[in-house]
């Protein structure tokens, strides 16, 4: 099986998981007002954990032959490769918070925010785990995700107990508060997530791939 064969059937696997444990929140009681950003909040921390458990599984498939005939770079190619494994990381993720924000009985504006929240965190965390994974190891790499994941957690966190919810446990959108308590931190983590992987293709890049060619 070729590399992303592989990762499409060990996402698979996580996959079906996640959304066979989701089933199981509709056991538990309804949020109540003063608990659901309590929920809201461990909730988040659990799906951006599942996602770290999908970066970091996924994450050797990186190493293989990735669009061997496509005449493009060697660099080109590693970014494609990671690109596709990143984009497959955040589908599980995605599919997941999807399944269980319904089965806790969100309110669907409060369900878009959890999945715009996960979706943010599993890409950049996962893009962070790749280049930091090329720099030194898969430990570095899953220290250097976990804590952008709780920077990027508590920013969230912060926007909620700041602003609260509707009347109906909805998302209350503000601005001014999107672009003080999340946004700056949303775009830090992006500019880590394609640094660290530009940095660390730079770095494993093979020595005949970096001379011009004569």
């Amino acid at each position: 099986m070729v590399p992303v064969e592989r990762a499409l059937a060990r996402s698979l696997i996580w996959l079906a998981a996640g959304l066979l444990v989701s089933p199981l929140l509709l056991a538990l009681p309804e949020a109540k007002p003063d608990r659901l950003l309590l929920v809201i909040t461990f909730h988040l921390g659990a799906l951006v954990a599942f996602g770290l458990g999908v970066a970091l599984e996924l994450a050797r498939f990186t190493d293989g032959p990735w669009f061997v005939g496509m005449g493009r770079s060697w660099f080109w190619r590693r970014i494609g490769a990671m690109a596709s494994i990143i984009a497959l990381t955040t589908g599980v993720v995605a599919l997941v918070t999807l399944a269980s924000s319904a089965a806790l009985g969100y309110q669907p504006s409060l369900q878009f925010l959890q999945l715009l929240s996960a979706l943010d965190i599993a890409w950049a965390t996962a893009g962070l785990i790749f280049g930091v994974r090329l720099m030194a190891n898969d430990w570095w790499a899953f220290l250097a995700g976990l804590i952008l994941a709780v920077i990027c957690i508590r920013s969230i966190w912060r926007y909620l107990d700041v602003v609260g919810f509707t009347v109906d446990g909805g998302w209350l959108l503000s601005g001014p508060d999107s672009w003080r308590y999340v946004l700056p931190f949303d775009m830090a983590a992006a500019v880590m997530a394609v640094g660290a992987l530009v940095v660390g293709l730079r770095m494993t890049q093979p020595t005949e791939q970096r001379r011009p060619q004569s």
